[in-house]
């Protein structure tokens, strides 16, 4: 009988406040599907950043005939054979380095080719303004400052550089994109707390009448409190599921079809639908548990029971 008359307290309740329940279960589903996009997108580039940062080497940058005459580093003149086979010594003895590949002058203009044949200062470009170049794999890439500071200044090296750092802008530019996800979904956040604090403090003053005859009877605390709380949870859990199902078909329509990144950007390894179902029961909880909270507190203040 109890349980029966909080659900009919709870289905008034929700029909006498329709309008600010609706304005809830968005707010509430809007910012929750922020907040599920805000850790996808963190996985996305934790992801991204450990199978790429594998698959990066140094460059280590060899003196070329063109860079004795314009370089600094190379005023020497361009690397000899006995420095070639010095530097290669020399990286294969260190512990950090898994395996070290050279590339000649010839292999980079073929390269360059390949890559930029159809633009105007490729037309220009010969071979032997190319330079050759060591790529060293590293066992840890968070090494590359060894192999810079053994290498960089040495004759016949021109420079040393860190392809990580090609794809550090790209990472640093998702990770801004990560915090204002965040910053939109804190904002959105508070809309939707004031909004439940707002419909239950309406809902509870509509209802004066019936929480005072209720302590008349001696109905507890928590009985008089329970309905108002049921249907800020019933908001917040309907907003979840809609936060839920937000997810979902922008996975779908973001990566498998509709715009289908995952076919334009084959080289880019996307998180996987498993990702997303992790997420899911986090974004129910919270949807749950968060208007049920704020519910509980705003009762303490305008529901005096």
């Amino acid at each position: 009988m109890r349980a029966q008359f909080v659900l009919s307290e709870i289905g008034v309740g929700l029909r006498r406040n329709l309008t600010m329940t609706f304005a809830v279960i968005v707010s509430v589903a809007l910012s929750l599907a922020l907040f599920g996009g805000a850790l996808l997108m963190r996985e996305q580039v934790s992801t991204m950043k450990d199978y790429w940062y594998d698959k990066v080497n140094v460059s280590i940058f060899l003196c070329n005939k063109a860079d004795a005459a314009t370089a600094a580093k190379c005023a020497k003149g361009a690397v000899t054979g006995q420095q070639k086979d010095q530097i290669e010594a020399d990286l294969k003895k260190m512990d950090i380095v898994e395996s070290v590949q050279h590339e000649s002058a010839d292999e980079a203009f073929k390269h360059y080719k390949e890559q930029y044949g159809d633009t105007a200062i490729a037309s220009v470009v010969t071979p032997d303004q190319m330079q050759e170049s060591f790529r060293v794999k590293l066992k840890d890439p968070e090494k590359y400052k060894v192999v810079a500071t053994a290498f960089a200044g040495r004759d016949g090296v021109e420079s040393v550089q860190d392809q990580r750092n090609i794809l550090q802008n790209l990472f640093d530019l998702m990770n801004g994109m990560n915090i204002a996800a965040l910053g939109v979904m804190g904002l959105m956040l508070i809309i939707a707390l004031m909004l439940i604090v707002n419909t239950v403090r309406v809902s509870a003053f509509s209802r004066r009448r019936e929480t005072g005859i209720m302590r008349l009877v001696g109905a507890s605390s928590f009985y008089i409190q329970m309905p108002f709380i049921m249907e800020a949870a019933f908001a917040g859990l309907l907003g979840g599921g809609v936060a839920c199902v937000l997810l979902l078909v922008g996975r779908y329509f973001l990566i498998d079809h509709g715009i289908a990144l995952a076919d334009k950007m084959q080289l880019v390894n996307f998180i996987g639908w498993d990702a997303v179902l992790a997420k899911l029961p986090l974004v129910i909880a919270i949807g749950l548990l968060m208007p049920a909270v704020a519910a509980f507190i705003a009762l303490r203040k305008y529901l005096k029971v």
